[in-house]
């Protein structure tokens, strides 16, 4: 079915990169790379110039060709913007007898960071005034507060870059004076020993951007003497530092996609050794959760969805561990709250979220009812340890975001806050359904759709189809008061749960990394081809978006499939996935590896560069494509997908677009601000507006 309302694109002449033919040798393999060049600017090389203006030359492109959608794209800012709740408060939190919470004002991008002791109506303490500490800087990220165990200091990591290397700070709450010391390239957050005077925090490499040490800090000291109390020596693992909810350990967490290893040091005593939980072995993860007369250990070992063990507090090896929580072949454990008398535990079956409350007393078990049919609930906030209230989370496609406190004793729950949307929302006006498409090899994939009240089946309906795919992330269905800008306008928005995430549970995961890396692109446009054959849209309405290693999702599946998408948003595309797997200087590669294989394995190296976008860009018509990045991002280089799409320009045929906007000021995540974020979303929306003859 052909689409009878084409966009119509300016004549104007879209820039032709410079190629520069650099040549790649590995397994007997010769591949020349045109556009290898535009790594200089990461690279600090020759044609670190001609990157930036080729770059500014794409956006001047880009913006040109959407002059026409520019008061559009004004309206719908003004519209999510409109829904917003500017002045507001987060649910206060309780922890070492002070009630924390953040409130945001009128017309301000951030926000402040406050408490009350003891009660919430005690006077307020602002601790940091972030609209006040941004103003001057373009991208401005305040994160891991971290408050002492006497409460009179505050640590806090700040990232004006968006290259997600934080400085840390302290500040005294006392005096309202920040220490002098601050400590540069970290993680961004501190931990507390219980002597409110030291604390451990990640330490990233400077070229990399790997967690590669914990280190210790006193204060007083030159951060230049912190000592290294752990060096990762694997650079594929993840390494970070945290305290138990009871208060009494602090633990390093050093883990891969394939094993793990916890070490563990008592938080009375900040200058004695980790020691080892458990060795770390191959094909074993594990994550500690310290009670009071035991540690419990959330484990895949002989457990393929995770099991949960319990060893005594003076014998953690793996020899002492009993099962708590037996397997189960149908319910996935992710995650455990502890508290001093019950344990929440949060589990995923038949590809949704579920919570489940344990008794410690008499180990009686119950789970939470919540009525829909596509929904996501999580652990909120639960920082005491001893309380029967747990927090939690819950929301769905037509349902805002809601916070509940529920009485693991009594049962009774308490809605604290419901997310506002201005302008009268009316959950009833939208309906939400699951569906399942049937992929290739006979696996059945769940769609997660939403769509405004009147919607009709006849193939007529533009549809936007979104997924990731990758790390065992999974996109549970949730909330949001932007997306209702897509469907007052007619547009279905749906969510592909394809293998590589974890909905389904562990295999779920593994059947889409690695070596059947490719499972996670056949089921999106398995996915994609289902919604066309039963009629909820067309080949000439359908519409794919995806970002980072979602990115690479939209790349593949404009190889496969161009013809079943008219037009595809790939953001911060994670593209051309050969070079940079080659690459251990770029951040993240080494950390990769089990993800995605090892291209210098020549097994692993054909089988990636077999379905690499980069790789396989061929001359054929191509989707309409919006392709947007960040020049500082240090997930996906800027130079992904700018030589994608130069690559991309310079080899398909047909009249379609190809659009790149570069964000010259942020990085991965795009803005820092509460509000600018959405002139990014309106910039996506006009696009697929334009394509549909959507006006207004």
């Amino acid at each position: 079915m052909k689409n009878t309302h084409r966009a119509i694109w300016p004549q104007a002449d879209a820039p032709i990169a410079d190629k520069k033919a650099y040549t790649r040798i590995i397994h007997g393999d010769t591949v020349t790379d045109d556009y290898y060049w535009m790594n200089d600017y990461f690279k600090k090389g020759p044609d670190s110039a001609n990157v930036i203006h080729y770059l500014e030359e794409e956006n001047t492109y880009t913006a040109s060709m959407m002059k026409d959608t520019e008061s559009l794209q004004e309206k719908l800012f003004l519209e999510m913007k409109g829904r917003i709740k500017e002045k507001d408060e987060s649910v206060p939190y309780l922890k070492n007898g002070y009630y924390y919470y953040t409130k945001t004002e009128e017309g301000k991008q951030y926000y402040k960071y406050c408490r009350k002791k003891g009660n919430l109506d005690a006077a307020e303490e602002v601790l940091l005034d972030i609209d006040a500490l941004a103003e001057g800087y373009s991208y401005y990220a305040a994160g891991g507060f971290s408050i002492s165990p006497d409460n009179k200091l505050l640590a806090f990591g700040v990232d004006t870059i968006s290259r997600r290397e934080y400085t840390i700070y302290i500040k005294n709450l006392e005096t309202g004076e920040l220490y002098p010391e601050k400590i540069d390239r970290t993680e961004g957050e501190a931990v507390w020993a219980n002597d409110s005077k030291t604390f451990f925090y990640t330490a990233k490499n400077p070229v990399t951007l790997l967690s590669e040490k914990i280190k210790r800090h006193t204060l007083g000291a030159s951060a230049k003497s912190d000592a290294v109390v752990y060096d990762e020596k694997d650079n594929s693992n993840y390494i970070g530092v945290e305290k138990s909810k009871n208060g009494r350990y602090i633990m390093i967490y050093s883990g891969g996609t394939l094993s793990s290893e916890v070490f563990i040091l008592d938080a009375d005593m900040p200058n004695a050794a980790f020691k080892s939980f458990q060795p770390r072995r191959k094909d074993v993860l594990y994550s500690v959760t310290a009670l009071a007369d035991r540690f419990l250990i959330l484990t895949n070992d002989q457990a393929k969805n995770f099991k949960v063990a319990q060893c005594p507090l003076d014998k953690t090896a793996k020899a002492y561990w009993t099962d708590f929580i037996p397997h189960r072949a149908d319910v996935l454990v992710s995650g455990l709250d502890e508290f001093k008398d019950f344990l929440a535990v949060a589990e995923r079956k038949n590809g949704l979220t579920q919570m489940a409350i344990r008794s410690l007393e008499d180990d009686t078990q119950h789970y939470l009812d919540f009525g829909e049919a596509a929904y996501t609930v999580y652990p909120s906030v639960n920082e005491e340890y001893d309380t029967q209230v747990v927090r939690y989370g819950y929301t769905s496609l037509v349902t805002p975001s809601s916070t509940f406190d529920y009485n693991m004793k009594t049962k009774e729950k308490q809605l604290r806050k419901q997310q506002q949307v201005l302008g009268g929302y009316d959950a009833k006006d939208y309906v939400t359904e699951r569906q399942f498409a049937t992929a290739t090899d006979g696996t059945r994939i769940p769609i997660s759709l939403v769509y405004k009240k009147g919607f009709k089946k006849n193939g007529q309906a533009p549809l936007l189809l979104y997924a990731y795919g990758s790390y065992g992330s999974s996109m549970d269905p949730a909330f949001s008061s932007a997306r209702l800008s897509l469907l007052d306008r007619g547009f279905v928005y749906a969510i592909a749960h394809i293998r590589g995430g974890e909905e389904m549970g562990r295999q779920w995961y593994e059947d889409g990394k690695m070596m059947k890396k490719k499972n996670t692109f056949t089921d999106f446009v398995d996915c994609g081809q289902f919604l066309v054959k039963e009629q909820f849209t067309s080949s000439a309405h359908l519409y794919a978006q995806g970002g980072s290693a979602g990115g690479l999702l939209m790349g593949a599946v404009i190889n496969l499939a161009p013809s079943l998408w008219n037009g595809v948003i790939a953001q911060v595309p994670f593209v051309d996935v050969v070079n940079t797997m080659l690459d251990e200087t770029i951040p993240l590669t080494t950390n990769e590896y089990d993800e995605w294989g090892n291209p210098n394995e020549a097994a692993a190296y054909t089988y990636m560069k077999s379905y690499s976008p980069y790789e396989n860009i061929e001359p054929k018509e191509y989707p309409n494509l919006l392709v947007t990045t960040g020049l500082h991002d240090s997930q996906v280089q800027y130079f992904e997908p700018a030589k994608w799409v130069a690559k991309l320009r310079a080899t398909k045929k047909g009249k379609q677009v190809v659009l790149l906007k570069t964000d010259m000021d942020y990085g991965h995540g795009g803005a820092s601000g509460r509000f600018d974020y959405l002139k990014d979303v309106a910039l996506n929306y006009a696009f697929l507006f334009k394509l549909e003859g959507i006006s207004e």
